[in-house]
């Protein structure tokens, strides 16, 4: 009994621990979590960035954008960050938003309170450093956002941010075209759309299917009268501050 009891306890701990995830689910993100999901504001369409800043994939993307004239949300992976410090502090300079994607990128499936306060206040702190900006917005690899880093970023004064909308641009044989009709059916007003401007965790150059992507994307967002822009011009609450007593 007092294995069962254990046990039992155990499967609690995890279950509340990643019940928080469901907000994953497409039913959850348009009924009951619409502003985690990233529904904002209906005459615009939040463009986000995950897994860089990649020194292949990002500059070309941030020539793409200059050219577009559009601005974007960079979740930031803070190991990548690390390696190319310039190039998250160009992105500010281009006048584009950063924000924090974890250190690495892994899902959190067991508690470990302690481990994400340390993680995300070690990406964070490198974000706010390096690139001389503090992030607003959380975003947890793959989506998966437990009661843990919920909590943690609520105590970084991070709001946790999903998407609505994806191009599936990390798979195999993506190209531009089959990134802009895999997103299109979902690129109505209020919504936030996931690309990946590095391949680190995807398949190799990826990014280049993304590129190709964007301007089929910015068109799209023109011919329905949408704006296309980061996180801070998408009518999401604003994040409370951090909790100084961190």
């Amino acid at each position: 009994m007092r294995t069962g009891a254990l046990l039992g306890t155990a499967a609690a701990v995890e279950l509340l621990h990643l019940a928080p995830a469901v907000v994953r689910l497409p039913p959850v993100r348009r009924h009951l979590a619409r502003r985690t999901a990233g529904h904002g504001d209906p005459g615009h369409i939040a463009l986000t960035f995950d897994d860089g800043p990649d020194p292949r994939g990002t500059p070309p993307i941030l020539d793409a954008l200059d050219a577009l004239g559009v601005h974007a949300t960079f979740f930031l992976l803070g190991a990548m960050l690390e390696r190319a410090p310039d190039l998250g502090r160009e992105l500010v300079a281009r006048g584009h938003e950063v924000a924090v994607h974890g250190w690495h990128h892994r899902r959190q499936y067991r508690p470990a309170p302690t481990r994400d306060v340390r993680e995300l206040r070690r990406t964070t702190e490198a974000v706010t450093t390096l690139t001389g900006t503090r992030p607003l917005w959380y975003r947890p690899p793959y989506g998966v956002l437990t009661t843990g880093l919920a909590l943690a970023a609520h105590r970084l004064g991070l709001r946790p941010v999903l998407w609505t909308a994806w191009g599936r641009d990390w798979e195999p044989g993506a190209t531009g075209p089959s990134v802009y009709t895999t997103a299109r059916p979902t690129l109505t007003g209020g919504a936030t759309l996931l690309l990946h401007d590095s391949d680190c965790t995807s398949t190799p150059h990826s990014w280049r299917a993304t590129l190709a992507a964007l301007p089929l994307i910015a068109t799209h967002c023109r011919a329905h009268n949408l704006t296309l822009g980061p996180l801070r011009d998408h009518g999401l609450p604003a994040p409370a501050g951090p909790n100084r007593r961190e």
